[in-house]
């Protein structure tokens, strides 16, 4: 609760106007028994009354004037109950809203060795439904926690007021009450903690299957995905059902600790008021009030068991707030304008966080002129991707330094670097929307002749128009509707309009038929004029004409040159072009 006060410390004037709505609302609220103690007072004391002494002296003229009060409270309590209400749920939705934006902005910053160890569904059960849990506790149970709260206050106040010897009998039962509630509360964090993550895994399950759906029909393992989802599905049934047991305890044990409290005033404020020391008006009232006082004590339960929730949500909403940044951009700022593209690696070195003992690169120096045309090969693990992700600062270099112009990457700002590169990776994500869309996709203010411009480079054109709606086709998503080419030229196309001065592309025909991958391959090569274009291939004959071409092997750099320095070399790559092109290797090779 103090992390989210400290986080909601903006809304610092809206929870306080909500608070004394609430608060007004419960003090008209518990004006009845009051007035039903003033009209038995009125029948009893007649013209010795309490409304008698404020000068109304005649029987009718004091029912008409407690009878005005009624109208005034209960007219006053509806008018408060309405404003609290109103102020609450605007509160819980605009909380709720900037929490999902804020967490999800934050989210966005992150590093991408943060989504490696966390699933996509676990994430987006915080980011919906964890942010759900608070927005419910806010529109109710805030307003009930307060007005609890007044109810003790004003109620105890009442009691000392009018009958101070009485008055510790009707808060005899509280101390339980608090010491229970603590106690429930310290048995109901661990498991509610252990609901709202048996709540991620079973939303990361279900976001991984859909997603892979054509994988499970294609297996025939529908019946075996179903039994996956019940089995984790079970598991939240089974951690829900341990947190209902004990918050279901709560009420009928509150509920025997009252009826105490009510029992010792009705007897003994009871007793006292036929030996003439009480006033029979003021008698009504304490039973009332006693009632009023103790009896929304039952609630406790509900409102513990909501609070509990809400606040294991929202420490998994604040615990993402609090993760701090592993990737920040330097302060220097690098216009595109002035990007000339020249990259250099200087004795690189590099392993994932999760494994510090197995390099990926080691003591890798690579010197990119600008304006070059260059390309990374080797096996499959060689690390050709792992450059492709330090060149973004998706991660950062162990050891060494990468630099653009001259400029470490780290010193330079992270927008002002990634807009300098524009990458078409094997692996095209197309958001769902349409086909315009996803070509402006990064150059949102593009107009329309030059998406078209850009679709007509990539070779994308054709096929648009002939599509259904056209530009306006939604792809569907990631872009299932369109064939993998088709995806491909679209990604070409949203290079093409960022016109960046360095240009990656990371396999990008590796996954396309011939003829698709010579119109690509046609669409690369007017893509990369002008630009140093950086190319990771498993396919030598789309690299062949690259004006140097770096071999990797674990990490290291073992060769460099033109294709044809390469062939004549015997190494690595000619091996590999060998293989490429259809000759025969001997055993050994």
């Amino acid at each position: 609760m103090r992390r989210l006060a400290r986080t909601a410390r903006r809304y610092r004037g809206r929870w306080l106007l909500a608070t004394v709505y609430s608060v007004a609302n419960k003090l008209f609220d518990l004006a009845p028994p009051l007035l039903i103690g003033a009209a038995v007072d009125i029948v009893v004391s007649r013209q010795q009354s309490f409304i008698a002494r404020l000068g109304f002296v005649e029987l009718q003229t004091q029912l008409w004037v407690l009878a005005a009060i009624t109208l005034a409270a209960w007219g006053l309590e509806s008018l408060f109950e309405y404003a609290y209400a109103l102020k609450w749920r605007a509160l819980a939705q605009r909380i709720q809203h900037d929490l999902r934006v804020d967490a999800y902005a934050h989210v966005q910053r992150l590093e991408l060795a943060y989504f490696e160890d966390r699933s996509t569904g676990g994430l987006m059960a915080i980011l919906n439904d964890d942010i759900n849990q608070l927005e419910r506790f806010l529109d109710n149970g805030a307003n009930d926690m307060i007005q609890l709260f007044t109810t003790v206050v004003v109620v105890g106040g009442v009691f000392f007021f009018f009958v101070p010897s009485v008055a510790w009998m009707a808060m005899l039962p509280m101390p339980f009450v608090i010491w229970g509630s603590l106690w429930f509360q310290r048995k109901l964090e661990p498991r509610y903690a252990d609901l709202r993550e048996q709540v991620g895994l079973l939303s990361a399950q279900l976001a991984n299957n859909l997603g892979g759906i054509a994988t499970i029909k294609s297996f025939v393992a529908e019946d075996h995905e179903v039994d996956a989802v019940r089995e984790t599905s079970h598991a939240y049934e089974e951690a829900n059902r341990r947190a209902i047991r004990l918050s279901s305890a709560f009420v009928p044990l509150v509920r025997m600790a009252i009826v105490v409290g009510f029992v010792a005033i009705l007897v003994y404020g009871g007793r006292i008021a036929l030996e003439g020391k009480l006033n029979v008006g003021a008698y009504s009232v304490l039973v009332f009030m006693t009632q009023r006082l103790l009896w929304p004590l039952t609630r406790l339960g509900t409102l513990l068991d909501t609070y509990r929730r809400a606040m294991a949500s929202t420490t998994r909403v604040l615990d993402v707030l609090d993760t701090e940044l592993g990737i920040v951009g330097g302060e220097q700022a690098l216009p595109r304008a002035d990007v000339r593209g020249e990259v250099a690696l200087e004795g690189v070195a590099f392993h994932y966080g999760s494994a510090p003992t197995v390099p990926v690169l080691r003591d890798l120096s690579v010197h990119v002129p600008a304006g070059a045309t260059v390309a990374f090969v080797g096996a499959t693990g060689a690390g050709k991707s792992t450059v492709i992700k330090l060149l973004l600062r998706f991660y950062d270099v162990v050891g060494g330094r990468i630099t653009l112009d001259g400029h470490d990457l780290r010193s330079l700002a992270l927008p002002d670097l990634r807009r300098a590169i524009g990458l078409v990776s094997q692996d095209v994500f197309l958001f769902h929307g349409t086909v315009r869309e996803n070509i402006a996709y990064g150059s949102f203010d593009a107009d329309e002749a030059r998406i078209v411009e850009a679709a007509r480079v990539a070779e994308a054109h054709e096929f648009i128009t002939a599509l259904p709606q056209g530009y306006d086709t939604i792809v569907g998503e990631r872009g299932q509707k369109l064939s993998g080419g088709q995806r491909q030229r679209i990604s070409i196309a949203r290079a093409v309009l960022k016109d960046p001065p360095v240009l990656i592309l990371d396999e990008a025909t590796s996954s396309v038929d011939n003829e698709t991958e010579a119109a690509i391959q046609r669409s690369l090569e007017r893509l990369a004029v002008g630009r140093t274009t950086i190319v990771v291939a498993h396919r030598l004959s789309t690299v062949r004409n690259a004006d140097r071409t770096f071999v990797l092997e674990r990490g290291q750099l073992v060769e460099s040159g033109t294709h044809e320095e390469l062939v004549r070399s015997g190494g690595i790559y000619a091996k590999l072009w060998r293989v490429q092109t259809g000759e025969r290797e001997d055993a050994a090779a």
